[in-house]
């Protein structure tokens, strides 16, 4: 598929939780755990890729979108992270979980067609019916390629 015909969609990330999910030493310095994970963010912007959004009523329908937008949630000591240029980077005032829901909440009444990425089932349940979830390896996959 092309990118003209791909629908745009924004890709919410919950940076703790996709840290989190990859035991690398993240817990000996976040800030720059997150640094590193949200390094890569901006190259995605413009890709066309597979979104199999896994709470989606029929995830197995296979479903392609252009990356338009990130936004990064980052909480607690990742909140020092520095902004990254060609991603927005949203540091919870609170719980990340919260911020996501607001963040993705906002998304969905402007039309947008938002993923969500995170394996925390407590905050996908939290979600709109009409945000896809992906897990961590998603991005994590698409970063290592």
């Amino acid at each position: 598929m092309s990118a003209e015909v791909a629908p745009d969609a924004v890709v919410v990330v919950d940076v703790a939780n996709v840290m989190g999910a990859r035991p690398d030493g993240w817990w000996r310095d976040r800030a720059g755990a997150a640094a590193r994970l949200l390094a890569g963010m901006p190259g995605l912007v413009g890709d066309v890729v597979e979104v199999h959004g896994t709470d989606a009523p029929e995830p197995t329908q296979p479903g392609t979108a252009r990356i338009a937008r990130i936004v990064a949630v980052v909480e607690g000591q990742a909140k020092a992270v520095a902004d990254v240029e060609g991603i927005d980077v949203v540091r919870a005032p609170a719980d990340g979980d919260g911020a996501i829901v607001e963040v993705a909440g906002g998304l969905v009444a402007s039309a947008a067609l938002t993923v969500v990425v995170t394996a925390d089932r407590g905050l996908r349940a939290r979600l709109d019916d009409e945000v896809r979830t992906v897990g961590p390896r998603w991005i994590r996959d698409l970063l290592d390629a």
